[in-house]
């Protein structure tokens, strides 16, 4: 079993009397410093967070309003009890082959009247994280109904956020007023001071979600918003309120582990039928058709191929049968024999991944698992889930969890984002919670992606390739914009599934076996993994461009992509082995090439001391695969 701890250490200090306060709670390295308050009039909890001796959150207030009482106010301190540990923990799959958790951490025992808090703070060298906790009490009581989270965040004047309502929509640059509704989470921070901050939560598994709205009393200040109240039984605590910090915008996405070490380790002691791959959709829900996309998986390097909606009737309707293969005559008219094609794929090494509605999910649920895991079935996408609510967000883990028990891999689409829960259930594989390349955004908003919503953890962003205008078509760029094809080259699409994340990379979304003519730089997505041995950001800013380089066994790959504007850089390979020499393959737009997609493919010899200087198109890209000479 992966997914181990190999090494830990724990130690318990100290517990500080209550007169303590304030106390100030120091990562590991000492970068990161939270210090906790308590108002002497109010007896209210306040604290702030200061990152390289630079203020990053003022003095905010802590508090949860349950069972009819206000935290915020009016608390007793009983002491603090101190502890560290230091862990490094190997995953069943990843960004990097192992990871390492080390923090120290504040228990802040609280009263009021006979009621009892505890607030779990940890200091990591990579941020903060704290939660509330409601522990039991030994002469019973009633349950807990928490309504509020009263946690508040405020930053230093001049503050801007990278906003978006909604886990699919648009992200904008704005100042800390004048909202349009919530933000959605991660919520990453631009400070004034050169700072940069990633706001968001982790273990939400049974609790409400909350996102961030713009307090009406205090300035540049946020609070926490949650979807509806949470009903429970002590003991129980609330997902993490997390503070990622960085003096880089690409340090947010190399430590995006600290979401992962959030959570619990993995509850499963098998997990080899766990498998990451390369995904293609099936469109034409025939037997035909299917056979003839397995064939090109296995010729293509795909693991998988995925039936959409449509294979088991109308998604939407009551009377859908997802224990039955009926086909919806909207979609196709068959015949689709899905057992010869289980079988064939099989035969191939090709897994099956079969698309199911929520309404039937939660209608059939116990039933279509072990149905699915007998028929040869690997994996199901979830449909239009709801998510939000205390009760979908329960209902949506537990399914996962079910998944699991009959070794069902998952992918949970629609506006469900992360939370760090594939660390206790790795075959949650995937999820959206973005807007991806379905709805052709543009370059801009794929250079905004890696700082924000993967910060969070992988992402389903259904990469395409031939989707775009080969013939001009489109004469205007108004006319671009309203037409389903992509507003990025052929190389940007290309160093996508290493710029983004994603152990199931959907690959080719809008495209056909048919579509592939011999292009030759289509190699790059035959041999790309999904999963790594290491991750680096070499350079980027939001909404401009980025670059990231990843390693699997001794093989490099480098993906850059830039916003709508072109740009030229200079990308220093000194992540590479100082004692070795490679070869680097570099695909790029060309317009000279002789093929529709325009990628020129060249070969160089790199080591270490290499600079690349990479030239870009408006809206292009840069894919890279490098490999050791022997």
């Amino acid at each position: 079993m992966k997914n181990i701890l190999i090494t830990l250490l724990l130690t318990i200090s100290t517990i500080l009397p209550a007169q303590e306060l304030p106390y100030t709670l120091k990562s590991p390295d000492g970068n990161v410093v939270f210090t906790i308050h308590q108002d002497k009039k109010t007896k209210g909890l306040t604290y702030d967070v200061k990152f390289h001796v630079k203020q990053v959150v003022e003095k905010s207030q802590l508090g949860v309003f349950f069972n009819g009482r206000d935290w915020s106010l009016k608390v007793d301190v009983n002491g603090i009890t101190l502890s560290s540990r230091d862990t490094t923990w190997i995953p069943v799959y990843g960004e990097r082959s192992e990871y390492r958790d080390h923090y120290n951490k504040a228990m802040v025992s609280l009263t009021k009247g006979h009621a009892r808090l505890q607030i779990e703070i940890r200091a990591y060298d990579e941020g903060i994280a704290f939660r509330y906790i409601f522990p039991e009490n030994p002469n019973g009581g009633p349950g807990l109904r928490i309504t509020k989270d009263l946690t508040e965040f405020s930053f230093p004047a001049k503050t801007k956020a990278w906003f978006t309502p909604r886990a699919q929509t648009k992200y904008e640059l704005i100042p800390l007023k004048g909202w349009r509704g919530e933000a959605e989470r991660p919520l990453t921070l631009d400070l004034e001071n050169g700072m940069y901050i990633s706001l968001t939560e982790a273990e939400l598994v049974d609790f409400s979600r909350t996102k961030f709205k713009l307090s009406d009393e205090k300035p540049n200040t946020l609070k926490c918003s949650m979807y509806d109240a949470v009903d429970e039984i002590a003991p129980f605590q609330t997902p993490w309120r997390v503070i990622m910090t960085a003096e880089k915008p690409g340090e947010l996405l190399e430590h995006d582990y600290l979401i992962l070490n959030l959570n619990p380790p993995c509850a499963k002691k098998n997990t080899s039928w766990i498998k990451p791959g390369k995904v293609m959709r099936e469109v034409t829900l025939t037997t035909t058709g299917a056979k003839k996309l397995v064939d090109f998986a296995a010729e293509n390097g795909l693991q998988y191929i995925e039936f959409d909606a449509g294979w088991y009737g109308y998604e939407y309707h009551k009377s859908s049968d997802a224990t039955t293969v009926t086909l919806d005559p909207r979609r196709s008219k068959g015949p689709l024999n899905l057992q010869e094609i289980i079988n064939y794929a099989g035969k191939k090494d090709i897994g099956v991944i079969v698309y199911v509605n929520q309404r039937a999910l939660q209608k059939q649920l116990d039933v279509i698992l072990p149905l699915y895991r007998s028929w040869g079935i690997k994996g199901i996408k979830f449909g239009f889930v709801h998510v939000g609510s205390y009760r979908w967000t329960a209902w949506l883990h537990d399914a996962v969890k079910k998944c699991a028990d009959n070794h069902l891999m998952v992918d949970i689409h629609d506006e469900y984002r992360p939370t760090g829960f594939s660390r206790t259930y790795p075959n949650l594989m995937t999820q959206e919670g973005i807007r991806g390349n379905e709805e052709f955004p543009d370059a801009t908003h794929n250079t905004v992606l890696p700082f924000t919503r993967f910060v969070a953890g992988a992402a389903d962003y259904t990469v395409c390739y031939y989707s775009r205008d080969f013939d001009n078509k489109y004469k205007t760029a108004k006319e671009k914009a309203k037409a389903r094809t992509l507003h990025t080259t052929s190389a940007h699409q290309l160093a996508l599934p290493v710029v983004f994340y994603s152990p199931w990379q959907f690959l080719y979304w809008y495209d056909k076996p048919s579509s592939v003519q011999g292009e030759p730089e289509l190699e790059f997505f035959k041999h790309v993994p999904t999963v790594w041995d290491d991750t680096k950001v070499l350079m980027g800013e939001p909404g401009k461009f980025v670059s990231i380089a990843r390693r699997k066994g001794d093989e490099w790959f480098l993906g850059t992509i830039t916003n709508n504007d072109g740009r030229k850089l200079k990308v220093p390979l000194s992540f590479l082995d100082k004692n070795k020499k490679y070869e680097a393959t570099v695909y790029f737009d060309d317009p000279s090439v002789n093929t529709r997609t325009k990628v020129g493919i060249k070969h160089i010899d790199v080591d270490a001391s290499t600079v690349l200087n990479i030239e870009l198109m408006p809206s292009g890209g840069e894919a890279v695969w490098i490999r050791p000479v022997e």
